[in-house]
């Protein structure tokens, strides 16, 4: 079931998702003495993570995984989402407890190794953003949603590279890397809760077609979050402009 909360502002976004999150990893941790937490990246997750940090959370008792990564792409340059991360999330809590994907080196090997890693225990929280053409992920349309894979290669579509650029992680189209390491949509639908931050005008198509459209279909992946039993979706004012006044009287 779909919890909605629309926000003025992506800073009051930002702050409504880092609380919830808070609440449900320490309802974990209470539960079990430890959670684990699947996290996104992006320009959408900025005021997400700002507000994360300053949250009172046993981050030693949290671990944590990474959702995705470019292949080929080393940890140096600006767009890696392992640099990311380390930059704007894990230095700032001092975690030790993070599973980083990495883009470089044998694909084959890194997947079997996050598989192991992350089918270990449940995981209890994924942090997932939605993108421009409607991806979870990488998983671009028409995403496969049969899968039962925990990690996959997959190839970028042409909007969802133009969106790396649009947010100015990349030059041109053709200097994003064609194929990334993506958690699947099964390992997504796999989690206890998923949390999913969404700002801004750019998103605006994608949440209407996600919430208005009939039903589920991969050309949309992100409509398969609506059969999740525990979605929690913050918007802004921007990104849930075009949403009818029947699906906005749904918010919180």
């Amino acid at each position: 079931m779909m919890k909605l909360s629309i926000s003025q502002t992506s800073e009051e976004m930002g702050r409504k998702a880092a609380e919830r999150v808070a609440e449900l990893i320490a309802e974990a941790v209470a539960e079990r003495g430890e959670a684990r937490i699947l996290v996104s990246t992006g320009q959408s997750q900025f005021e997400f993570f700002e507000a994360l940090i300053q949250r009172d959370i046993p981050w030693d008792k949290v671990e944590i995984f990474h959702l995705d990564e470019y292949v080929g792409l080393p940890v140096t340059h600006v767009a890696s989402f392992r640099r990311y991360l380390k930059l704007r999330f894990i230095d700032k809590i001092g975690s030790h407890r993070m599973n980083y994907i990495s883009g470089e080196g044998d694909t084959d090997e890194t997947i079997a190794d996050m598989t192991a890693r992350i089918r270990e225990k449940p995981i209890d929280i994924g942090v997932i953003g939605i993108g421009e053409n409607g991806h979870i992920a990488f998983n671009d349309p028409p995403a496969d949603f049969e899968t039962e894979a925990s990690y996959h290669v997959v190839e970028l579509d042409y909007n969802c590279r133009k969106q790396q650029v649009g947010e100015g992680w990349f030059a041109s189209v053709e200097d994003v890397p064609q194929y990334a390491i993506s958690a699947t949509v099964s390992q997504i639908m796999a989690c206890r809760y998923v949390v999913s931050v969404v700002p801004h005008k750019v998103k605006a198509a994608a949440i209407q077609k996600t919430l208005e459209t009939d039903g589920v279909t991969n050309l949309i992946p992100a409509t398969r979050l609506k059969e999740h039993g525990n979605w929690f979706l913050y918007l802004d004012r921007d990104s849930a402009s075009l949403l009818g006044n029947a699906t906005k009287e749904l918010a919180e």
